[in-house]
This record gives structure tokens, sequence and C-alpha cells, in this order.
């Protein structure tokens, strides 16, 4: 394995990151206070408890998966979109690095940046209300897992998109709607029917739901369900990432 090939680009997107740190990392803790503010303060102070739990803690799983979607599929996506933009894809393409090592490093970059983002959410929710995690490797490997399998969605979405509005197309008009009516806020089992039952047909419910069962012990659906999502979303953007690479779909092209 090339390992000085992977650490490149790692390092280059990590480096990236460091750039924009104040937007990387200082916007997120000012989003996350307001989002307290306004759904914990005003809105949770005049909830009951959902399902035994604070409303202001209960949201705390939903506003982590809602910043790990987005800024997973953010960061991988403009990570392979530049070098097609740029041209420079070919010196990659024609570097001596896999596909694999290749991807390795782009979405290695992606996960870390979107985990790190995911524990100072966590972390900057301390301030604020009383946070219990009764599942701590749980939690852990869900947020692994989540930024792993978006990343690898977003690199998909970079090779295909053929603009910047392409890029931002589908985390603005899918994955943030998705997440605001996947139980990210509020629990689905406090829907009516058939609204219910219609939320299960969307795949950001496994996930919150997941992330909040390791949280809290409880969850809308089985964990079982959550994990096999998870699973199964990363299985498909790992097969289509190896048909791209060998039909060369919008990147020789």
């Amino acid at each position: 394995m090339n390992t000085h090939g992977i650490w490149a680009i790692y390092r280059f997107e990590m480096a990236r990151a460091l750039r924009t740190l104040w937007q990387s990392l200082v916007t997120p803790v000012i989003t996350t206070s307001l989002y307290f503010v306004v759904f914990g303060g005003a809105i949770g102070s005049r909830m009951q408890a959902v399902d035994g739990v604070g409303y202001g803690a209960f949201i705390v799983p939903g506003l982590i998966m809602l910043s790990l979607l987005t800024q997973s599929i953010g960061n991988a996506s403009i990570g392979i979109y530049f070098p097609k933009f740029t041209g420079t894809i070919y010196e990659l393409l024609s570097a001596p690095i896999s596909a694999f090592e290749m991807v390795l490093g782009y979405v290695g970059a992606a996960a870390t940046k979107s985990v790190v983002l995911g524990l100072i959410i966590l972390a900057t929710s301390a301030f604020f209300v009383d946070l219990r995690i009764e599942h701590p490797l749980a939690m852990i490997a869900f947020l692994i897992l989540t930024s792993v399998a978006f990343s690898l969605f977003g690199f998909i979405i970079g090779v295909w998109a053929k603009s910047f509005e392409q890029l931002n197309f589908v985390p603005a008009l899918l994955i943030t709607p998705l997440t605001f009516l996947g139980g990210a806020f509020y629990s689905i089992s406090m829907l009516p029917e058939p609204w219910r039952t219609v939320s299960l047909f969307n795949p950001v419910v496994y996930l919150v739901s997941g992330f909040r069962w390791s949280f809290f012990g409880q969850g809308d659906v089985s964990i079982a369900w959550s994990l096999g999502f998870t699973a199964g979303f990363m299985g498909v953007c790992l097969a289509v990432i190896a048909w791209i690479f060998k039909s060369g779909w919008r990147m020789k092209n």
C-alpha cells in the first residue's frame, strides 16, 4: 500500500481545513449555541420531557447528526471536485496510487473533520444541558460509521457534479430537509398516523434513532435496523465508487 500517497492526500485536505479554522470550528459552536437558545430555551422550557429525557438533551443527537451529514458530504465532495475543476485530477489518476488509496485519503480526511466537529458540538452541548451517554463506545462507533458512510456519498457527489450549483444541490435540497423530517428534533412516535409510518421510509430516521439510542438507550427504531442501514448504505457507496473508477465515469472524460 502506498502510505506516502495516502498521507499526502490526507495531509493536504486537513491543511485546507486548518486554513479555514474559524469557519470550520467556531461557526459550528456559535450555531449550536443558537440552536440551544431557540430550541432548548424558548421551546424546550414549554415542552414536557420526551420519553423521559429533557428536550434540551433530547435534541443533542439530532443536532450532531444534522451537522455530521452535511459536513461529511460537503468536505468529501469539495475535496474531489476541486481536482476536477482545476484539471489536476489527471495527475492523481496517473500517479502511482490506486483508486482505493485515493479514496482512503480523501474520505479519511473528510470523515476525520466530521468526527472532530461532532465532538466539538457534543462538548458545546454539555455547557447547556445535563447530558448522559449510556453507550459511549456505540456513540463513537455511530459517529465514525456515519461520517465515513456519508463522506463516501459526498465523494460520489463530487465526482458527479459539473458545477458548484450541483455540488450544493444534494446537501441543501435533500439531506437537510430529510434530517429535519427524520426525528432530529422530535420523536416520530409523537406523529399521528399515517405520518408515523411514512417517516419510516426516511433513511435519516434510522441514523438519528441509532445515535440517540447510544445516548439514552432508546430510539424510534431498533438498533439492529440502524446498524444495518448504515452498513448497507456504506456498501452501496463503495460499490458505486468502485464502478466509477472502473468505468472512468466523469473522471477520465
